[in-house]
């Protein structure tokens, strides 16, 4: 049963040294703050899964705590290098981490098939790629039925997922709405989710019954958190922080500028800061 609770407590209760955990929004819904709560309580050794890994895993790779990170674009997106995962990438610093990359639409592929419970997904890419060169999860197979050459990539199915989402009724339903990228895909694959929301609402009656409804059985945990995607937007909220982006290039260029940041923003930080942080952003009625 869905327990509302604290994000410290959601965090604690459902993150685990050594998970494979995936922190997934799609340019915006970002669970910035989920991932911030993740830092200070210090986890270690995790697999880090997410179609589009920002600044969230610069800073979580950045603190030492990736062993691995699964992923189909690495970039501080708009801007250009995510500086602390290049840095633990050629130079071990501060500790080497694994590599596996593919396509968007394998990584989309294979969080449908973790979601349907099937164990692989068979879909057509990677032709004329260079990826399945350097990622043995990468299978070329042969359709049964029309001798068609596809490509193969293993189901994701992360111990925990954790997404931010507009609103979740009394009851533990999840209403996400925007652009979804693969947040209820991830939700689905997944053992465990945490999900953090702008609000809690009565019910969701006066809204269209075709917007994304995760409902409360897929979630063992919410924590109200508004302005818990900064610097991405909520859609409906407010706006994507773009100047934060463009700050993070420069703070993670430097390992030690970049701790001092870590120190003042998140680890002497909690999940209650994040409603200032947007107060700038917050759309006008």
């Amino acid at each position: 049963m869905v327990k509302f609770l604290p994000l410290k407590e959601a965090v604690a209760e459902n993150l685990h040294d050594g998970d494979k955990a995936a922190f997934e929004g799609f340019t915006h819904l970002i669970p910035t703050a989920a991932a911030h709560e993740a830092i200070r309580l210090g986890f270690r050794d995790l697999t880090l899964i997410r179609m589009t890994p920002d600044l969230i895993y610069d800073q979580m790779i950045g603190m030492g705590m990736a062993k691995k990170i699964v992923f189909s674009y690495l970039g501080n997106p708009g801007v250009g290098l995510l500086r602390r995962a290049r840095d633990a990438i050629e130079n071990s610093f501060p500790r080497a981490i694994e590599v596996e990359e593919h396509s968007h639409a394998g990584m989309a592929s294979a969080y449908e098939a973790g979601a349907a419970g099937l164990p692989c997904a068979v879909f057509r890419g990677y032709r004329g790629a260079g990826l399945a060169a350097v990622n043995p999860n990468i299978k070329i197979v042969t359709c049964p039925f029309t001798g068609e050459v596809l490509a193969a990539v293993p189901a994701i199915r992360p111990d925990i997922t954790f997404i931010h989402a507009q609103k979740a009724d009394r009851k533990g339903n999840v209403l996400v709405e925007g652009i979804i990228g693969i947040q209820k895909e991830a939700v689905l694959s997944a053992k465990r989710a945490v999900v953090t929301v702008e609000e809690v609402v009565d019910n969701f009656d006066d809204l269209h019954p075709n917007l994304t409804v995760l409902p409360s059985w897929t979630t063992a945990a919410i924590a109200v958190v508004p302005g818990g995607s900064h610097p991405s937007y909520t859609h409906g909220y407010y706006e994507r922080d773009n100047a934060a982006y463009l700050e993070w290039d420069e703070i993670a260029a430097d390992r030690d500028r970049f701790q001092a940041w870590m120190q003042k923003n998140v680890i002497e930080s909690s999940a209650e800061d994040f409603a200032a942080r947007v107060e700038h952003l917050r759309k006008a009625g």
